[in-house]
């Protein structure tokens, strides 16, 4: 493990703060609707969640690549941007988190990380053509959510029209219990690695490391760090994604986790980080859509697409005020 001191030191740790907070935040995401179909207890679907969480950080590393030096140009940020962008995120997550709205922490996180950058060194310290790589993902990964739901969905019902109910409750209370594991395990596939490429970055821009290649004891650590911060429920968040949206019964939920999880694992492999739960919530729209129209909320829905179009700027704007107070300190 690297020698650590100063603001490195600071910048680590909130960063594992960050991940804590993610995990915390997102833990609905993978066990939202696998709650309110009343398949398992909260309790129980939280710790199964961060245990999975931990295993699906360790994937791959191709979406820390991505944050780490894709984003922004390591050689022109400092660990005073690096801090102010972490610090920006986590007051954002934490303030929507007492809101009980699903925002996104990637979105937090890389508003953060911009915000700041630009504050510091201007349009030259920001990689635009990686930005906007992972804008465009971030934007088109809920529409890929809401067909992959609606179209799971449909076949789903086609497959067990003439299956009786009873039957297919059984059947599908079993299956969710993998769907949600496998939504847990791309939860952490995806959203660990963002925090990874954090720590590589501000290593990086101390000269601590030489390339992006984030070493064991980063991985593992904020692989732990989400784990625990699933396990300490975000049972609001819950509540919104898994009963206010749409009513889900089982089959509706294996088909919401699946989809969901299908878009995070493909997007990891490539490396683009995406919001966890932009992708799990398009495909509960997308899945109850397919009941009819009506049957999802869409005065929650409205509610919830405001506060995403306000995390990109108010994270940035979180993380422009921090740098500025930590410009005056130093």
């Amino acid at each position: 493990m690297a020698e650590l001191s100063g603001l490195l030191l600071v910048v680590v740790i909130l960063a594992l703060l960050f991940d804590f907070s993610n995990g915390w935040h997102d833990s609905a995401n993978a066990i939202a609707t696998v709650v309110s179909t009343r398949v398992v207890s909260p309790s129980t679907a939280v710790l199964v969640a961060g245990v999975l969480n931990v295993a699906g950080a360790f994937m791959s590393t191709a979406v820390a690549k991505m944050v780490g030096t894709g984003i922004v140009d390591p050689q022109s940020v400092t660990q005073a941007v690096v801090a102010s962008a972490l610090a920006g995120a986590i007051v954002w997550n934490f303030v929507t988190l007492l809101l009980g709205l699903p925002t996104s922490s990637s979105h937090a996180l890389i508003g953060g990380l911009v915000g700041a950058a630009l504050t510091h060194g201007g349009t030259a310290a920001v990689k635009f053509s990686g930005l906007r790589s992972v804008l465009e993902a971030m934007v088109l990964s809920p529409f890929f959510g809401f067909a992959i739901g609606l179209v799971l969905m449909v076949i789903l019902s086609w497959v067990f029209f003439r299956v009786p109910r009873a039957l297919a409750l059984r059947l599908f209370s079993r299956m969710q219990l993998v769907s949600a594991s496998f939504m847990a395990f791309s939860h952490g596939a995806n959203d660990a690695q963002k925090a990874m490429g954090i720590i590589t970055l501000a290593l990086v821009s101390a000269g601590v490391l030489p390339t992006a290649e984030g070493p064991t004891w980063v991985i593992g650590s904020c692989a732990l760090s989400m784990g625990l911060g699933t396990a300490g429920r975000g049972w609001r968040i819950v509540r919104t994604l898994g009963m206010r949206i749409v009513k889900l019964e089982p089959v509706h939920g294996f088909a919401a986790e699946t989809g969901a999880a299908i878009v995070l694992l493909a997007t990891a492999h490539i490396g683009l980080p995406v919001s966890t739960t932009h992708t799990i919530t398009s495909t509960v729209m997308g899945v109850g859509a397919v009941k009819r129209l009506s049957a999802v909320r869409w005065g929650v829905t409205r509610r919830i697409l405001s506060a995403w179009l306000f995390t990109l700027p108010g994270a940035a704007l979180l993380s422009t005020i921090c740098y500025l107070f930590l410009s005056k300190l130093q």
